[in-house]
C-alpha cells in the first residue's frame, strides 16, 4: 500500500497540489459500519439483472455489475481494481481466470441442480439430437437429474476450456444439432453453427454467493478504504486521468460511465508511441465529441507507465454522411452474431449457398419478403469473403438526402471510387426513377462491380416476385440472385426457433420461461407471419414481457396474433402470386414473369408491357421464342 501511496504522491499530488484542499488530508480513512462493495462480472445480461434485483433487497452490500465472459471479464476486473471493491463475484471459468489475475477476493456462483433442470425443461421442445456438455460441476448434477427423472440425454464432460471446441466439432460430426452448456460452450457452439441453450444461474445460487462475499470481505475493509482515500484526491484534479501498464492494461483510472471501455481501447493504441517518445499531445474524437490529451512516460520501480490527462473539448464534430455507413469485419460479425437471425438460423442449404457466394466476386441480389433476414445474410457473405478485411459500406437508398446523394455520385471520396470493398445497397425501389437509373449508369460506367463486391437487397411481394426495379439491376449487372424464404415455409421448425430465442431472452432478463403450452405453439405455427422474423421476434419479446408463469399461455398468444391480424394484412395465397421457381436460368425466369404479368392483365399485352417496362414487340418475342 505504501508503494502505491508513493506513486500517487510523486505523479499526481505534487503536480496538482494547488487543486486540492488541505482538509482532504484530514479525511477519516477507516469508515465504521460501511456496506460491502461488490463488483459483479456476469457472463450474460440475464445474470446481471438477477444480481441487481437481489442486491436491491439487501442492506449490507452495494453492487456494481458488468457483463463480460472469460478474458473480457478479466479486463473488467483489472480496470476496476482501484475502484474500492471488497470482493468480485463471477461464474465458472471467468471466476477462475479473474482469481488468477487480481488480488481482490473472488467468489464463484456455482450452478445448482435447479439451474440445470430449468435448461433441460427448456430443451424439451427441440426435435433433433442434443446433449449436455460441461465441466464436472455441470455434468455430475446432470447425471443425477437424468437418473432420478429417467431422462435419456447424452452427457459429455470436459475438464478445461481447450477441450470445448474439439468436443463440439465431434458432436456436430455425429449428428448433434444443439447443446446445453455454460457460456464458453454456448459461444463456441454458435460459432460452429450449432444451436445452444445456456445453463443460467438462478436467484438461489446468486444469493448464496452474496452471503459468502459479505462474510469474506470484512478483512479487506481497511486496505480498500485507504485506496479510496487516494482515489478521491486524484478525482479532484479537474482532469480525467488514466495510467496504463506497458502492455496496455489499466493500472489506475478516474473514468466512469458508459464510455470507459471505448476510452481504454483508444488509449491502449497510444501506449507504444508514448513509451517511445516520452511525451505526447494529441486530439481524439469519441461519440461526436473532441477530446484533448496530454500524455507522458513515467518510471515506477523500474517499470514504465503511460499516464494520460485529458478533458472534453466544446468543439462539435460533424456527423457522418446521411444514409451511408462504414463498418469493419468485427462490427459486422458482432451484429450478425447477436441478431435474431443468427440465434434461430439453422438452414444447412442456406449456409451452403452463402459459403459459395462468399468465395465469388460477382454482384448479388438478395430478395425476400419484409423481415426475412436479407441484411443478416449480407453480413454472413461479407464476413466470410476474401474482402472481409476491407470495409463494408452500407448505402440505404431510403435514407439518402441530396447531400449524401451528391457525395455518393459526384465526390472524389465516394465509395464508388474506391477499390476492394464490399458495398451493400438496400431499398433500391425507394429511389426516384431518375436517381435509380443514374445510379445504375454510375455502376456500369465506372466498373464498380469489377473493382468492388456489390450486394443488393430488395423486398419482394408475397410469392417470390422480384420488383421491376430490382430486376432491371439484375439483368444489367448480371447479378446472382438469392431468394430468402419466408418464415411460414419453416412452420414445422417454429417450436425450435421459439425455444432458442426464449433461451436468448432468458439470458438478457430475469425471466425464466421454460416453454409454450402445446396449443400456443400450434397457433404460432398456423399464423402466416407476413413480416417474418422481424414480426416473430417482436411477438416473442412481447410474450416474454407479459408472461409471469413458466409456460407461455395459449390465451396470450391468441390475443397477440388476433391483434396482428387487424394491423397487418395476411399473406396472399393466390397461385398467381406464389410458386415461381428461381432455381433456373435467368431467361426462363424472365419469360415466366412476363407470362404471369400478362395473365394478371387478362391477356392485355399493352398493359402487361407497360408494367414490365418493355415494348409490346419485346414482350411478344419473349413469350414466342422463350427468351
Amino acid at each position: 500500500i505504501w508503494n502505491i501511496f508513493d506513486f500517487f504522491i510523486d505523479f499526481f499530488i505534487y503536480p496538482h497540489y494547488n487543486m486540492f484542499n488541505i482538509e482532504t488530508f484530514q479525511k477519516e480513512v477507516h469508515m465504521e459500519n460501511r456496506k460491502i462493495r461488490i463488483l459483479g462480472i456476469a457472463p450474460y445480461e440475464g445474470m446481471k439483472t438477477i444480481m441487481q434485483n437481489i442486491a436491491k433487497t439487501r442492506e449490507d452490500l452495494e453492487l456494481d455489475v458488468y457483463v463480460g465472459d472469460l478474458n473480457t471479464g478479466v479486463e473488467i476486473a483489472r480496470r476496476n481494481f482501484h475502484s474500492d471493491y471488497d470482493v468480485i463475484i463471477s461464474r465458472g471459468g471467468t471466476a477462475q481466470l479473474i482469481g488468477q489475475a487480481t488480488s481482490i477476493p473472488v467468489i464463484e456462483v456455482t450452478l445448482s441442480v435447479y439451474d440445470i433442470l430449468r435448461a433441460i425443461k427448456l430443451a424439451e421442445n427441440y426435435a433433433d439430437r442434443y446433449a449436455i456438455v460441461g465441466f464436472p460441476s455441470i455434468t455430475s448434477c446432470a447425471h443425477l437429474l437424468c437418473d432420478l427423472l429417467q431422462y435419456q440425454i447424452d452427457i459429455f464432460t470436459i475438464h478445461n476450456a481447450e477441450e470445448v471446441e474439439e468436443k463440439l466439432h465431434t458432436l456436430k460430426k455425429n449428428g448433434y444439432r444443439m447443446i446445453l452448456c455454460d457460456m464458453i460452450g454456448s459461444t463456441i457452439a454458435r460459432r460452429l453453427g450449432l444451436n445452444a441453450i445456456l445453463i443460467t444461474s438462478g436467484s438461489e445460487s446468486i444469493s448464496s454467493a452474496f452471503d459468502q462475499a459479505v462474510k469474506l470481505s470484512s478483512s479487506y475493509a481497511s486496505l480498500k478504504d485507504e485506496n479510496q482515500f487516494l482515489s478521491d484526491m486524484i478525482h479532484g484534479s479537474g482532469y480525467e486521468t488514466v495510467v496504463l501498464h506497458a502492455d496496455g492494461t489499466v493500472f489506475f483510472s478516474t473514468l466512469e460511465g458508459q464510455n470507459k471501455d471505448e476510452f481504454s481501447v483508444l488509449l491502449k493504441r497510444e501506449v507504444p508511441a508514448i513509451l517511445a517518445e516520452g511525451s505526447h499531445k494529441f486530439f481524439k474524437t469519441l461519440d461526436g465529441s473532441l477530446y484533448s490529451f496530454e500524455a507522458k512516460k513515467i518510471l515506477f520501480h523500474q517499470e514504465p507507465f503511460a499516464v494520460f490527462y485529458f478533458s472534453k473539448s466544446s468543439i462539435p464534430i460533424a456527423t457522418s454522411k446521411y444514409g451511408i455507413q462504414y463498418t469493419n469485419r468485427q462490427e459486422a460479425e458482432d451484429h450478425f452474431f447477436n441478431s435474431f437471425f443468427s440465434i434461430t438460423s439453422d438452414s444447412t442449404d442456406l449456409r451452403t449457398v452463402v459459403d459459395h457466394l462468399s468465395q465469388s466476386t460477382v454482384p448479388v441480389m438478395i430478395f425476400g419478403e419484409e423481415g426475412s433476414g436479407k441484411e443478416q445474410i449480407m453480413r454472413m457473405i461479407y464476413s466470410q469473403s476474401t474482402r472481409k478485411n476491407n470495409p463494408l459500406i452500407t448505402v440505404n437508398c431510403a435514407l439518402l438526402n441530396d447531400k449524401s446523394w451528391n457525395f455518393l455520385t459526384n465526390h472524389y471520396n465516394s465509395p464508388f471510387n474506391d477499390n476492394g470493398n464490399t458495398i451493400f445497397l438496400s431499398n433500391l425501389p425507394s429511389l426516384p426513377e431518375s436517381r435509380r437509373k443514374h445510379l445504375l449508369s454510375v455502376l456500369v460506367d465506372m466498373d464498380v462491380c469489377k473493382r468492388n463486391r456489390i450486394i443488393f437487397s430488395c423486398v419482394c411481394g408475397h410469392g417470390h416476385l422480384m420488383t421491376a426495379e430490382a430486376l432491371e439491376y439484375v439483368n444489367t449487372l448480371a447479378c446472382v440472385t438469392l431468394y430468402v424464404p419466408p418464415l411460414r415455409d419453416r412452420a414445422d421448425e417454429i417450436p425450435t426457433l421459439a425455444s432458442l430465442y426464449l433461451n436468448a431472452l432468458n439470458t438478457e432478463s430475469a425471466n425464466q420461461i421454460i416453454g409454450f403450452e402445446q396449443e400456443a405453439l400450434k397457433l404460432l405455427q398456423s399464423y402466416d407471419w407476413p413480416c417474418n422474423y422481424m414480426q416473430f421476434k417482436r411477438i416473442l419479446n412481447e410474450l416474454s414481457l407479459i408472461t409471469t408463469t413458466p409456460y407461455i399461455r395459449t390465451e396470450h398468444v391468441a390475443s397477440l396474433l388476433e391483434k396482428e391480424k387487424h394491423n397487418i394484412a395476411p399473406v396472399s395465397s393466390s397461385p398467381a402470386s406464389r410458386g415461381l421457381n428461381f432455381n433456373r436460368p435467368l431467361e426462363e425466369i424472365n419469360r415466366d414473369i412476363a407470362a404471369l404479368i400478362l395473365k394478371e392483365c387478362s391477356g392485355n399485352q399493352s398493359e402487361a408491357a407497360k408494367r414490365l417496362g418493355i415494348s409490346r414487340t419485346t414482350l411478344w418475342r419473349m413469350l414466342k421464342n422463350g427468351i
